[in-house]
């Protein structure tokens, strides 16, 4: 297996290491156990020392998690006729496919920005959307918005904490990805608090 971490840091200060950045954030988005957030936040970390360019990494970012994001999406797409047949009008698993359609409809947007943000969030989102049959160039709008605010918002945390420990690299790095994971458990735990507070889930509506 591919040590992600070792072989962004070996490439700091070559052009290859936004290629990798590119691999990484495009795999991270389908394989949930690529180490994709450490890697970029290290990234960010060496920016602010100049070592690495702050916006070719936020850029490289955003452009694998946006392609790696489309993956599952068409894989949905293929499946979502498959799934449909086996989920017959009235069933539980139909409503709940119908319920999902619909807050997609209505707050699209909302899912796929907020789970780009959690990791297991993310792939059952995007899956989901395309097995739904969920529009193509909202989807693309969408996860192109959620791409690039969560790829910013990584490196970021990463060159806050090269900016503020510029004498102490891994003390760097272990604040950014601290921030990170802070921020991922802030949001989740919003939408959880929207999720119970939102909605009437599909088991409880007058059939």
């Amino acid at each position: 297996m591919i040590d992600w971490l070792e072989l962004a840091e070996s490439l700091i200060t070559s052009p290859w290491l936004y290629a990798v950045l590119i691999a990484v954030s495009c795999l991270d988005s389908f394989l949930p156990l690529i180490p994709s957030e450490a890697v970029v936040v290290v990234a960010g970390v060496y920016a602010a020392t100049g070592e690495t360019d702050l916006l070719l990494v936020i850029a490289a970012t955003t452009l694998g998690a946006f392609l790696g994001d489309m993956v599952p999406y068409v894989v949905g797409r293929l499946l979502g006729p498959r799934v449909l047949k086996r989920l017959p009008p009235g069933t539980k698993r139909r409503r709940a496919h119908d319920w999902f359609t619909r807050q997609l409809d209505a707050r699209g947007g909302f899912v796929l920005v907020t789970t780009r943000f959690i990791p297991v969030g993310r792939y059952l989102a995007t899956l989901s959307t395309g097995i739904v049959g969920y529009p193509l160039g909202a989807y693309m709008a969408f996860v192109g918005f959620a791409t690039a605010t969560w790829s910013a918002y990584t490196v970021l945390t990463g060159y806050l904490g090269g900016v503020i420990l510029q004498d102490n690299t891994l003390l760097a790095i272990a604040v950014g990805l601290a921030l990170a994971f802070l921020v991922t458990g802030v949001i989740e735990a919003l939408r959880h608090l929207r999720r119970r507070g939102g909605a009437v889930a599909p088991e409880t509506t007058t059939e």
